[in-house]
């Protein structure tokens, strides 16, 4: 800008001076200035001292269970998900699908490890094919202890460390954890009650993990298939007898439509839990605070599902009694003993393998130790019961 004055603008300041005069015509330029270089100033501190905010991107994974939508399980698979896209405030979010949506119950392992899938939600009965061990984590053997006890041992004890040297050994690119104790499971549904061990000889009969071996020790003829094949496959005679889980599991898939007989009680699955799992990779490349929410949620929905489980359980029970016509027997003390000493069997075989005998030491040490306490200092219950509502648990169900 040219600073020398034409005969015109002098000729201009005059004019502006005789009606403002040559003091406040000189403020009005001072003000001015600085509030033009003022505003300079402040918008070049905005510029370097107050850093723009980025919109936070959403980190989405796609998260398949093994159950079909309208078990409970998915439900229970469903709250895990939940949990874990609160606590991340959305950043991060796991789109949850159903089983067969990219592939079957028993393929999800696979899938998960190929990357077809970033996670999802299953037991670990399910990949006792890679290695028998597997299923000690999902269905071990009854050495008298819950399943809030078996998750202990899992998250307290020796369980985690083993989980993850068993990954390793297998060359499994995989990160999990177990969450959700279940209750002991029903031997399960048949077309007349089961009164011996005779009268499994032989039967077309479902389930997973080592509850096959122990199965197949005592006589029956085991097939393995996932959870929403079970039904159909008795409807059309290709099962004689088959267990799930619980009642609301089994009364939402359909069991009381192809079987009025269901046996409560069994040693082939007394406790259970749940695994999650993610590839390995996907897993690494998330931030520590995403991965810390998901180890974080499997706790916190272990919880979670045992309420809800406690509350929906017995109302589906009773249910199928008094609107499908369901009968319930307690399995026979004869089957249970011939359980107990098939586990042995099966303990005793598949002990030759190193790595099975260590997990079945670690779990045989935890719970000589921890269900011996807990059974000598706990009352029993069925006293307690039966002297305040004046009947037996069992009153409600017919002996086989």
């Amino acid at each position: 800008m040219n600073n020398e004055n034409t005969p015109e603008q002098v000729s201009a300041d005059h004019a502006v001076s005789t009606h403002v005069g040559q003091e406040d015509n000189h403020t009005l330029r001072t003000s001015r200035r600085r509030f033009l270089t003022g505003s300079a100033a402040a918008a070049g501190a905005a510029a370097i001292g107050f850093p723009s905010i980025a919109v936070a991107q959403t980190t989405t994974l796609r998260f398949q269970s093994t159950w079909p939508d309208q078990d409970i399980f998915h439900e229970f698979a469903a709250d895990y998900v939940r949990i874990v896209n609160e606590m991340s405030g959305g950043r991060l979010e796991l789109n949850l699908l159903p089983a067969g949506s990219v592939v079957g119950a028993l393929e999800l392992q696979d899938a998960v490890i190929s990357g077809a899938l970033d996670g999802g939600h299953g037991v670990c009965a399910y990949w006792y094919g890679k290695h028998k061990a597997y299923s000690l984590f999902g269905t071990p053997p009854p050495f008298g202890w819950d399943a809030h006890q078996f998750l202990a041992w899992f998250w307290s004890g020796e369980g985690r460390g083993l989980y993850n040297e068993l990954l390793e050994m297998l060359e499994l690119p995989l990160v999990g954890y177990l969450t959700g104790p279940m209750p002991t499971q029903a031997l399960g549904w048949f077309k007349e009650p089961i009164s011996g061990v005779e009268d499994l000889e032989g039967q077309k009969y479902r389930t997973v993990g080592l509850a096959a071996d122990l199965m197949d020790e005592v006589g029956a003829a085991v097939t393995i298939m996932g959870g929403g094949d079970i039904v159909p496959a008795m409807d059309r005679g290709l099962l004689d007898g088959a267990e799930f889980n619980n009642p609301s599991s089994d009364r939402l898939l359909g069991f009381p439509d192809v079987s009025k007989t269901w046996m409560l009680r069994s040693y082939h699955q007394d406790c259970e839990a749940f695994e999650v799992m993610f590839n390995r990779d996907k897993f690494n490349s998330l931030d520590p605070e995403f991965q810390a929410i998901l180890e974080y949620a499997a706790k916190a929905a272990s919880s979670e599902m045992y309420w809800k489980a406690m509350d929906r359980y017995p109302k589906d029970l009773q249910a199928m009694r008094e609107e499908e016509g369901v009968e319930t027997y307690i399995t026979p003390d004869s089957v249970l003993k011939a359980q107990l000493d098939a586990w042995d069997k099966v303990i005793d075989e598949q002990s030759e393998d190193a790595f099975f005998k260590k997990v079945i030491d670690s779990q045989r040490a935890y719970c000589e130790r921890v269900v011996g306490w807990h059974l000598e200092g706990n009352a029993p219950k069925n006293p307690a019961y039966e002297h305040f509502f004046g009947r037996a648990a069992t009153d409600t169900s017919k002996m086989a």
